[in-house]
C-alpha cells in the first residue's frame, strides 16, 4: 500500500512578475516562503511515522521541499524527472512574449507551443519513469514536491488513466495545494483530497 502526499510549490517570483515558469530557475517569493512554512508546520502536526520526500530540482520546488522537510525531519531527494514541463525557447521569456510567439495554441498532448518545447506526452513519459520507481520501491509514505502541469499529469498516472485521456480531462491544482493519494489493501488508488489550500491559509 502507498500513501502519497503531493505539494505544488508555493508562490514563486514568476507568479508575480509576468514571466514564464517552466525550466527557468525562479525562487519563491516572500509569501511563498511563508506558505511553505505553514505547510510544513501543519503536516508535521498530522503525520505519524517517517516518510520519503522527492522533489523537482528547480529552485522554487527545491526551496519549498527544503522548508517543509525541515519541519518533518527528512532529507529531500531532488530529481529532474519531477521538473515542470520544458517550454523550449519560451524559457526565460515573459508571458507577453509567449502570447506573441506561440507556434500553435496547445489543445492536444502532442502539441508543442514553442520551438524546443516538451509535449505533454513527452512529460508523461518522463514522469512515468519516476512513478514506476516509487511504486516498486519499499517506501509506503511518500511526499512529492513538484509543479502544476507536472502534478496534473502525475495525478492521471496515479489513477491509471491512459495518456490520451489528457486530451479530454485534467486534474490541476494551485500553488501551495496539498493532495492526498492512497492505495488501499485491494490495490484501488484514490485521491482523497486534491489541491487542499487550507495548508497555506493564515
Amino acid at each position: 500500500m502507498k500513501n502519497i502526499i503531493t505539494i505544488q510549490h508555493t508562490q514563486s517570483v514568476h507568479h508575480t512578475n509576468g514571466m514564464i515558469g517552466s525550466w527557468t530557475d525562479w525562487d519563491l517569493s516572500e509569501l511563498g516562503v511563508e506558505q511553505a512554512k505553514r505547510i510544513g508546520e501543519r503536516l508535521s502536526q498530522e503525520m505519524k511515522g517517517g516518510c520519503r520526500m522527492y522533489s523537482s530540482d528547480l529552485l522554487r520546488a527545491k526551496h519549498t521541499a527544503e522548508i517543509v522537510a525541515g519541519y518533518l525531519g527528512v532529507e529531500p531527494v531532488f530529481t529532474e524527472l519531477l521538473r515542470e514541463r520544458n517550454l523550449g525557447e519560451a524559457v526565460g521569456k515573459s508571458k507577453q512574449w509567449a502570447r506573441q510567439n506561440t507556434i500553435i495554441w496547445e489543445r492536444l498532448i502532442d502539441d508543442k507551443p514553442f520551438k524546443g518545447a516538451e509535449s505533454r506526452r513527452e512529460a508523461w513519459g518522463r514522469l512515468t519513469i519516476f512513478y514506476n520507481r516509487i511504486i516498486v520501491g519499499a517506501d509506503e509514505n511518500i511526499i512529492i514536491v513538484s509543479h502544476g502541469d507536472a502534478l496534473s499529469i502525475l495525478n492521471a498516472i496515479w489513477l491509471g488513466l491512459d495518456v490520451e485521456m489528457l486530451n479530454k480531462c485534467d486534474l490541476f491544482g494551485h500553488p501551495g495545494g496539498v493532495s492526498f493519494m492512497r492505495e488501499d489493501s485491494d490495490g484501488k488508488r484514490l485521491i482523497n483530497r486534491l489541491s487542499d489550500m487550507s495548508y497555506v491559509k493564515v
